[in-house]
């Protein structure tokens, strides 16, 4: 080797001190704040629009509604009222008295009970039909362009319109009844009346369901499919140890959003039944009962939406704690799987 070509000797530190590193990526103070000048306004502006009606919302629920004092007959301003509303609500008290059957304050627990059922069932079907869906849509066949957009035309029709045809074939002389066979009041009956506003429900919002599964299902790999014929396992084998696992974390986003959605569930059943059925109370949500509430007394309704508020905020804190630890813990295997 040359005297050109040869290797310099590594140079001597006499400081014992090693180089400080070049920082890859990092922000420095200037850009934390260009980050603080371009995110701020949009922080204050949400602070404004959601923030602003949330504790609203919560001052007036602990005021009293102006009307008529039914102890005295004499009409009152309102005032502190305490936590006397949430009483209202929870323990469904009419002042000093357990509040009449048929009431407004009677319905609470009957709501929430119609809201969670609606919520676990309708979620539960359209998880199930749609990733049976995806998995249709995510094959290669002849006019698969034309599949995907026509089954999504159910989740772009507004709700007020879905609930208006719904209520059509649902009809005591509807075509519905006709096919059956039957004379069933699917939109005055108890139960008849619930499983309209699933059936509806589940039509337009399967959909959505299905094209977030779809877009899970996109992004696993043929190879590993392949490797599973090749390992000898069967169809259901590979959904169950593949599929399933794989879009795992795009089915859990799909739930989350869908569990939101069906816990405000508000238009579909007011349309469809005008919020009764049964005995007049069969489908009513708490959406609905915060919005009848509202035509009799703000500050009272204004407790009830923040219980809806709260109830929501739990269940959202809840999935996303323990969804999010899934998602990573999976993604963390798919990294570890790829890194051996």
């Amino acid at each position: 080797m040359s005297a050109a070509t040869e290797i310099p000797a590594a140079i001597p530190n006499p400081t014992g001190l090693e180089p400080p590193k070049r920082r890859r990526g990092g922000l420095n103070a200037e850009h934390g704040r260009w980050a603080v000048y371009l995110i701020g306004p949009t922080i204050v502006l949400l602070a404004i629009v959601i923030g602003y009606p949330v504790v609203s919302a919560i001052i007036q629920s602990f005021q009293l509604d102006a009307g008529l004092d039914k102890a005295t007959g004499l009409f009152v301003q309102g005032g502190f009222a305490g936590v006397t509303n949430y009483v209202h609500w929870l323990a469904q008290q009419c002042g000093n008295t357990t509040c009449p059957p048929g009431s407004i304050g009677s319905q609470f627990w009957v709501s929430m009970g119609n809201t969670f059922f609606f919520t676990v069932v309708t979620v539960a079907l359209e998880t199930v039909i749609g990733v049976w869906m995806a998995i249709i849509m995510n094959r290669n066949f002849k006019g698969r362009a034309l599949v995907r957009a026509a089954i999504l035309v159910p989740w772009a029709i507004p709700t007020a319109v879905t609930a208006k045809l719904w209520y059509f074939i649902f009809d005591a002389n509807g075509v519905l009844n006709h096919v059956l066979g039957q004379q069933i009041l699917w939109t005055s009956g108890e139960w008849a009346s619930r499983w309209a506003v699933i059936i509806a429900d589940t039509w337009k919002t399967t959909p959505f369901m299905a094209l977030l599964i779809l877009a899970g299902l996109q992004l696993i790999p043929e190879e590993v499919y392949e490797a599973g014929k090749m390992d000898g396992a069967s169809t259901m084998q590979r959904f169950w140890n593949i599929t399933l696992p794989l879009i795992k974390p795009a089915l859990m986003v799909a739930v989350l959003f869908r569990v939101l959605d069906a816990l405000r569930m508000y238009d579909l059943p007011a349309i469809l039944t005008g919020g009764g059925g049964g005995s007049g109370n069969a489908t009513t949500t708490l959406s609905i009962l915060v919005v009848d509430q509202i035509r009799q007394g703000f500050n009272s309704a204004s407790a009830l939406s923040t219980i809806t508020f709260l109830v929501i905020f739990i269940v959202a804190f809840v999935f996303v704690r323990f969804l999010g630890a899934n998602v990573v813990q999976t993604q963390a295997a798919q990294q570890k799987g790829e890194l051996k």
